[in-house]
């Protein structure tokens, strides 16, 4: 039908495009309620590849993808959802300032489309009767009649968009159906140079009796009468299987029994089904880093890439796979209406550590990773709400952690078994006590006040879009790489020239240790020959380490770790794991020595080697104290840089990242000092 109407994929700018000579650049504004289905129009009308930003000084995104109309470029600018244009959520107040005008992000629409829920008519006719003060051209899309006509409800949108004085367009933005017409309606604003005049406000309508003293009261009158001269229906309440399915689902004790399966399901596949795409980003970039290896000289520029380079975007794509399957999954929930349930279900239990219901999922998606943990706090739409789980969400045990665990496992119970999954039982729920414990005081002290009570439309169960979960996951995950994957980066190529630089020459040692060797093989003794010579370099690679800029700060830090049983080996792990925290137990395997003999298919030699180690003055390094500490403190510590990058980018401010990693630290090092010095003074070394 619209041979001309083409969708435009633009770049990542920060501004729409300027337009060609002779072309003109109109916007249009995508509003309507929360889920209402503005997300799944969006996508149909725009593809794939759109515009992700933030609206200035705030977190709130929006998303601008392009049309082009025969000579006309078109910028669809997707509002974040609202229920009225008398602002009360953040949310809801850019996507005010956008519509009239004061926005410093999107210049003020030509033209807006309100998407309506045809299963809630009346509730979202409220909205549109404020849209049609704007003095804008208006549209209405009247979304989901499919699921309307099961329960058995008509909408004549004849009769109605004479009530309204506008176009009303019946659509299923999940298939696309009616949507055509639609974009004959864009066709003509763009023939008319979006001149076309904007419908008239409507009158006032006498309110009821009991509304009388409300000011809103006559848009809701007007409202019910609109929806009982349009709306055929059969008088008998709808949603009886909705209602029938909340009886369990948020029931006190069914809706936590049914919560705590579906999550346990979904972290169970992320923990399983990524395996096997992590595996293969881990062997992409181990089998990248041979060729490199293989294909330039050794030297620093070798290092660089192997080590620095690949190293660190191989260390953060390798939990892409987990980012994807968590974003895909909470999309799915949020989709079938299921996600509003949870949160309704545990605000009670969570407002009394100072936190929404809706802070649960991305606490509990933090176990997997605190980055995309900070970013789904978005659902949470009181910003104090959300300030306080983003602050304690590194709390959470992620996926990082899990080789410190294991390594200290190792060091405690290596014949044990059963103590050793004790340990991760006592680590994680640690990790939650803590997070708990940290957002009912920061609700005591810098953020004061009690959590707002949860006010939420529970939405319709729904079949999800999956073209729509796909375009969420992909989004997320755009930004995870964008994000996290930069930063990583450079964090990993600093690391890399602090543990590089200055050059040291070998030590006598390893001198000695290579003479050896060449008499060793002179003498036919070829596998004495090769032994020394691994220990040679291991020297050599030690002592380099001990004298480069690392090695000087685990010097420097080590009289404040001491009193944790750290010594500047253990120091220098420190520094390396604000890279990621999985860093520390191969910086460990460097600091103390450890041969390429040491595989990860043999953790053996590595915490043998470990428990071997002893300090100057011969006493061993890992006692069971200092293990203990070190779980301790890398259960509470933050220890990862980029987690702090993104906090800052969510809250907008330094300020936030200052503080978190101010009291997590402390945290870490006051829980970890009681425990090394709590277990000696009981004569546990």
């Amino acid at each position: 039908m619209i041979a001309t109407l083409k969708k435009c994929h633009g770049g990542e700018s920060k501004k729409p495009a300027t337009p060609a000579a002779g072309e003109r650049s109109f916007t249009i504004a995508l509003t309507g309620n929360p889920n209402a289905g503005k997300s799944s129009l969006f996508n149909l009308l725009t593809g794939l590849r759109t515009r992700t930003g933030n609206f200035s000084g705030t977190t709130v995104e929006y998303h601008v993808g392009r049309l082009k109309i025969n000579d006309t470029e078109i910028n669809l600018v997707d509002l974040p959802g609202m229920y009225s244009m008398h602002a009360v959520t953040t949310e809801e107040r850019v996507a005010r300032d956008v519509l009239q005008g004061d926005a410093a992000d999107v210049q003020r629409p030509d033209a807006a489309i309100v998407i309506v829920d045809a299963d809630n008519l009346e509730r979202n006719l409220f909205l549109v009767s404020q849209m049609l003060e704007l003095g804008l051209p208006i549209i209405v899309a009247l979304n989901m009649v499919d699921v309307a006509q099961r329960h058995e409800i008509y909408v004549d949108t004849e009769k109605l968009s004479a009530e309204i004085g506008c176009p009303v367009m019946p659509i299923v933005a999940k298939s696309g159906k009616g949507v055509e017409a639609l974009e004959g309606w864009l066709e003509d604003l763009a023939r008319d140079g979006f001149t076309q005049p904007a419908p008239k406000p409507i009158e006032h309508v006498p309110a009821c009796a009991k509304c009388a003293s409300c000011k809103y009261g006559w848009r809701y009158s007007w409202a019910e009468e609109a929806v009982s001269r349009c709306v055929k229906t059969p008088g008998v309440a709808k949603g009886r299987v909705t209602e029938r399915i909340d009886r369990v689902m948020t029931h006190p004790i069914g809706g936590l029994a049914a919560l705590f399966f579906i999550m346990t399901t979904v972290f169970y596949l992320i923990f399983s089904v990524a395996t096997v795409p992590m595996d293969m980003i881990d062997m992409l970039f181990g089998t990248l880093g041979a060729w490199v290896s293989n294909v330039i000289p050794a030297g620093d520029l070798r290092s660089l890439l192997v080590d620095g380079i690949i190293g660190g975007v191989g260390g953060v794509l390798v939990f892409l796979p987990q980012i994807c399957i968590l974003f895909f999954f909470l999309a799915v929930l949020e989709d079938t209406g299921y996600l509003s349930r949870a949160a309704f279900v545990l605000d009670r239990i969570m407002r009394r550590f100072g936190l929404p219901g809706t802070a649960f999922v991305p606490l509990v998606s933090a176990h997997a990773c605190a980055i995309p943990a900070i970013m789904s706090t978005r659902v949470i739409h009181d910003p104090r709400d959300r300030l306080i789980a983003i602050l304690v969400a590194p709390l959470m045990t992620c996926s990082a952690r899990l080789p410190v665990y294991t390594m200290v496992a190792a060091l405690l119970f290596a014949d044990r078994p059963e103590f050793a999954a004790l340990l991760f039982i006592g680590a994680y729920m640690l990790g939650i006590v803590a997070a708990l414990t940290t957002a009912f005081v920061l609700r005591k002290t810098i953020l004061p006040g009690e959590s707002k009570p949860l006010v939420m439309e529970l939405p319709g169960y729904k079949i999800p879009s999956l073209r729509t979960v796909l375009l969420t996951t992909f989004d997320r995950a755009k930004i995870f790489v964008q994000q996290a994957g930069t930063i990583i980066l450079v964090i990993s190529i600093i690391l890399w020239a602090l543990a590089t630089y200055p050059k040291s020459d070998p030590p006598a040692r390893s001198l000695d240790l290579e003479q050896q060797a060449v008499a060793m093989a002179a003498q036919g003794d070829t596998e004495g020959a090769e032994a020394l010579t691994r220990e040679a370099k291991h020297e050599t690679s030690r002592y380099a380490l001990e004298h480069s800029f690392a090695g000087s700060l685990g010097k420097l830090i080590e009289p404040v770790v001491a009193p944790l049983g750290f010594d500047w080996q253990i120091g220098i792990g420190v520094i390396s794991s604000f890279a990621a925290r999985e860093v520390i137990v191969s910086t460990l395997s460097i600091v103390y020595g450890l041969g390429d003999d040491v595989a990860d298919d043999n953790p053996e030699g590595l915490y043998g080697k470990l428990m071997r180690a002893t300090r100057s003055d011969g006493t061993p390094v890992f006692t069971t104290a200092t293990a203990v500490s070190l779980l301790i403190f890398y259960v509470l510590a933050m220890q990862c840089l980029p987690t702090q990058v993104v906090t800052m980018r969510e809250t907008g401010s330094w300020k936030w990242a200052a503080i978190q990693f101010g009291y997590m630290t402390v945290l870490a090092y006051v829980a970890a000092f009681v425990a090394y010095q709590g277990l000696h003074l009981i004569g546990i070394a």
